[in-house]
């Protein structure tokens, strides 16, 4: 009995996942774990674009990068100047001469100690090679490609569209899908624009009624609180730190276990900023992105070496989000569109409303089917189909699943599995009673020596959903996801709960059943 109502229970709990789905006006008083599962670019219409990041740009940057750091530490005065001659750029990295072989040595192990383990530093003679690892290169293209999807992402959650489907591809590719966007051309121009972050002195002479008037004075400006766009800040036109010398920002804690943000700017950022807070300390200055007011914290004290600390009462996330800001301000790698495609929503609407129609009819024809072949059982079949579809769009939501047409391919082929994994018990049953078995004995018989052909059946199906999964891409996976969800609900409902009606029916007994003429 417990059996039972569990199998009961389970088929009730699927069915009121898909209540949300089937029924949005519903959705309100549910959770906001359930809900209705989001219709997917080629049904509600919308764009489709596929970038490149180029990574090649961004290590040329680096390289350049490194040529400066290179030069720095050969020529650091209070370690003592190493004389060298003929630096340059190469492909992989950088090379140099140093000009006293005797101080080969010497230059190799200051370059590694300031550069750190991400650079393999290699001599041939008096000729010195420096370059990133491979593992420091890859650790670079991988930031590239997560800082491009975060600024994407940004960029794009600035519309106000719903549910993006922003994704890495292969390591060096970005899709992005927007159902309900059908200006690609816009959407391309945000995404294409570099970020450009500064840092500014706040004007603290400015009063609360010349911001009120927005009327700022010459060499200030009144900008706004990125998360409070009411909020105006007079910060002075002058930039007196380029966000482009940010390297890195972080969330951290202090020593009172507050969470913080810390910065570290380049050789020539970290001059400018400790200049900055050493002319500026008990004043405020503005991290300005994209002509909104990020942060704008109170200068305590100098910050020499290029690495600072905002705090601010930030909550955990909230230090993270700000690190994330700053890191993100600018694109790493230039975005490349290589791939354009625009939706209709009629077409999406059409889609649907023939999609509706033709599943109504064929479900009907099956419905009708059932019970015209196998009597008060084709009725429990076909209960039990309902169920089954219920419970394949219901586990769809829960798993956040995106409703397409080759996902709705695949609940059509579910349904067409469903209806011969409920035929095969019942024409075992059939031969069982024919040949002479007692008619509760043959349910059983039915149902059991079915059970392995069942199994044959669906768990072939899933290995081919399972390879579809792994190496298909986009809509295949959408594909082989839903069909992967339809066999474990197929099993579940056709051989457990259709059980549980034939015993009801049954009640114990060798009763007549309708569907089987005995010769």
């Amino acid at each position: 009995m417990f059996r039972k109502l569990a199998i009961i229970f389970v088929s009730l709990f699927g069915m009121l996942l898909a209540v949300p789905t089937l029924f949005p006006s519903a959705a309100p008083y549910f959770p906001s774990w359930i809900q209705p599962i989001p219709l997917g670019l080629d049904l509600k219409g919308g764009a489709q674009l596929l970038l490149e990041v180029d990574t090649n740009v961004m290590l040329k940057d680096k390289n350049a990068q490194l040529y400066d750091e290179v030069r720095s530490a050969m020529i650091n005065r209070d370690k003592g100047v190493i004389r060298f001659s003929d630096l340059r750029n190469t492909k992989d990295g950088v090379s140099l001469v140093v000009r006293d072989g005797d101080e080969v040595s010497k230059a190799k192990g200051r370059l590694k100690s300031a550069l750190g383990n991400g650079v393999d530093v290699s001599s041939s003679g008096k000729n010195l090679t420096v370059s990133y690892t491979s593992k420091a290169r890859d650790e670079m293209i991988a930031d590239a490609m997560n800082r491009s999807i975060e600024i994407v992402r940004r960029r794009i959650d600035a519309l106000g569209t719903k549910e993006p489907s922003i994704q890495s591809q292969n390591g060096k590719y970005i899709l992005i899908q927007l159902p309900g966007v059908d200006n690609p051309e816009h959407i391309k121009d945000l995404i294409g624009q570099t970020a450009k972050m500064t840092f500014h002195l706040v004007n603290e002479n400015i009063t609360n009624e010349q911001i009120a008037s927005g009327r700022a004075p010459s060499g200030t400006m009144f900008l706004p609180y990125m998360d409070s766009p009411n909020q105006m800040v007079p910060v002075y036109s002058h930039v007196e730190v380029s966000g482009d010398s940010l390297k890195n920002s972080q969330a951290d804690f202090d020593q009172n276990n507050m969470p913080v943000v810390t910065t570290e700017f380049d050789a020539s950022g970290a001059r400018r900023f400790a200049k900055l807070t050493t002319e500026h300390v008990n004043e405020r200055f503005a991290i300005v992105l994209d002509g909104k007011v990020l942060s704008a914290p109170t200068i305590r004290e100098p910050i020499p070496g290029g690495r600072g600390q905002i705090s601010g009462g930030f909550s955990l996330q909230g230090a993270k989000d700000l690190a994330v800001l700053l890191r993100s301000g600018a694109l790493p790698a230039p975005l490349t569109v290589i791939e354009e495609r625009t939706v209709g929503a009629g077409l999406g609407a059409d889609t649907i409303a023939t999609g509706k129609i033709g599943s109504a009819v064929g479900v009907l024809f099956i419905l009708i089917f059932m019970v015209m072949l196998y009597g008060v059982f084709g009725l429990f079949a076909d209960i039990v189909l309902i169920v089954n579809l219920m419970m394949i769009v219901g586990v769809s939501a829960l798993l956040g699943a995106t409703l397409t047409l080759p996902g709705i391919a695949g609940i059509v082929l579910t349904l067409g599995m469903a209806v011969d994994a409920n035929i095969l018990p019942f024409e075992r049953i059939r031969d069982e009673v024919r040949s002479g078995v007692p008619t509760l004995r043959a349910v059983d018989y039915g149902f059991t020596r079915s059970t392995k052909t069942v199994l044959d059946g669906e768990l072939t199906n899933l290995i081919c959903a399972l390879i579809l999964f792994q190496f298909g891409a986009g809509p295949i996976r959408g594909f082989a996801v839903t069909l992967s969800i339809g066999v474990a609900t197929t099993l579940f409902t056709c051989l457990l709960l259709t059980k549980v009606f034939v015993d009801y029916y049954m009640n114990g007994k060798s009763r007549k059943i309708g569907f089987v003429r005995v010769k």
